[in-house]
């Protein structure tokens, strides 16, 4: 049974906890490729104001890096402007004088805040250093986009065909489920993980045969809850029925998660969806306003975005395979019918700086009163991600039964907020497990053992969609 007290957090100090691999390996990696970014962007520029900004940027972030790998003291955020400095500054303060390598682990990731070092430049602004990586692997994933387009004008154009009186409900609960997993696998992508994979290593990560074989991977599956929630709303005929989609990764998880919302407004299970990026770019593969832009973009005219060789591509000496006539019909249908529903209000993007601050949603009722109002006027919430799963649950060391409703605290059941979580497990903590899986899947090949470590939990491997009433 699960504890009634409150478990700690995790910890970069901590050996068992995939924190400490994320400190000593996985930021440096991501620091690295920033710099790499930054450094291609920076000696191109031919304005000498531009240029000193750039090389000076380059040496925050090569300090960055420094401290990170050897242990110094967090310093306070550079003041930005923006008013979630003053969150980071507040909560270091309570923490003492903490170093990188033994220090909350929720904290410390999110406080790796470098948008700072350009927001307070002059020339580099809403200079988005993660934009050549997102957009890199999105072409990375034209296999899964193609399947997923053709898949998808199918669908639209069934259900355009069929009245709701002939339509099976058992037959729109499956597609219902398969459209979440198709929106749940799409975190397969994470830049912020993916940091040695190959293009074929992507590849195999998508696709129809990829969700085939990992639908037994889900160990805790809500999504027949969530459905019965949309049917019922929208068979008691309320006017307006949102759902709102808490985003997590730009590129082929952003794409899905469109494929998620045109089902929904396609099918009438909702009529109206508000997406909810990040404000500034934060982790690798965050979703800003401007990703969505770009990704419909793409779809407009894909021949020259399939077609055209990137510039790694050029170096490399390698040329796009033409891009077939079928495949560009299938993305430009998907372009007609996104760029309508957005232009006709029927999908809203609605950023807000709370999702970029360095506590958990628990603070949402109290630290973004406007914003939790809002979502009480959803009929479904959807969190994707690792990331946004970790903030529900306060990242808190919870015996694996714990309840998913207890898990959210003040967002759990009397919040009056439906909660969706989609997430492929990709950290420690996990809750809403039979007993006995922890276990089965620590004893299994390289799932942790006796070490202590919640090893399975870190590969995305496995997943859960959990749901939570507001009621």
């Amino acid at each position: 049974m699960a504890g009634t007290a409150t478990p700690e957090g995790y910890s970069t100090g901590d050996k068992t906890s995939f924190g400490w691999v994320t400190a000593r390996e996985r930021w440096p990696v991501i620091i690295t490729g920033a710099i790499d970014d930054v450094h291609r962007a920076v000696f191109k520029t031919e304005d000498p104001e531009a240029l000193q900004e750039g090389k000076a940027i380059l040496e925050s972030l090569a300090k960055l890096k420094y401290e990170i790998q050897h242990d110094r003291k967090l310093s306070p955020v550079d003041d930005d402007g923006f008013p979630d400095v003053a969150a980071f500054n507040d909560e270091l303060a309570k923490l003492g004088s903490p170093s990188w390598l033994d220090a909350p682990w929720l904290y410390t990731e999110c406080y790796i805040r470098i948008s700072s070092y350009f927001k307070n430049s002059k020339h580099w602004k809403e200079y988005d250093l993660f934009a050549r990586q997102k957009l890199s692997t999105f072409r990375s994933s034209r296999p899964a986009v193609l399947e997923l387009a053709a898949r998808y004008r199918d669908l639209v154009t069934q259900i355009q065909a069929h009245t709701p009186a002939t339509a099976s409900e058992e037959a729109e609960r499956l597609l219902f489920v398969e459209m979440c997993e198709i929106c749940l696998w799409g975190n397969a992508t994470d830049l912020s993980l993916l940091t040695t994979l190959t293009y074929e290593d992507i590849q195999k990560l998508q696709g129809a045969e990829a969700r085939k074989a990992s639908e037994a991977n889900i160990l805790a599956n809500d999504t027949s809850t969530a459905f019965d929630l949309l049917k019922k709303a929208k068979a008691e005929g309320r006017a307006d029925r949102r759902v709102d989609i808490v985003l997590d990764n730009a590129g082929f998880e952003l794409y899905v998660d469109l494929i998620l919302a045109g089902y929904l407004l396609s099918s009438g299970l909702a009529t109206t969806i508000v997406l909810h990026p990040k404000s500034i770019p934060w982790f690798v593969s965050d979703v800003l306003p401007s990703d969505f832009a770009q990704l419909i973009g793409s779809l407009a005219n894909p021949k020259p975005f399939y077609e055209t060789p990137s510039e790694d591509e050029v170096l490399q000496g390698k040329t796009p395979e033409p891009l077939a006539e079928a495949d560009a019909e299938n993305l430009r249908f998907l372009f007609e019918q996104w760029s309508r529903f957005h232009a006709e209000g029927q999908v809203i993007l609605r950023p807000n700086r709370f999702w970029t601050l360095p506590g958990s949603f628990w603070e949402l009722p109290t630290q973004a009163t406007d914003l939790y109002e809002d979502l009480k006027g959803s009929e479904l919430v959807i969190f994707k991600g690792d990331l946004n799963y970790r903030k529900l649950t306060a990242d808190l060391d919870w015996d694996p039964t714990t309840p998913f409703t207890k898990a959210l605290g003040p967002l759990g059941p009397g919040s009056g907020v439906n909660v969706l979580s989609l997430r492929t497990c990709k950290a420690d903590v996990v809750v809403g497990l039979e007993p006995g899986v922890d276990e089965k899947l620590k004893a299994a090949e390289g799932g942790g053992g006796d070490s202590g470590a919640r090893k399975w939990a870190w590969s995305g491997k496995w997943a859960v969609i959990s749901f939570s009433p507001k009621e």
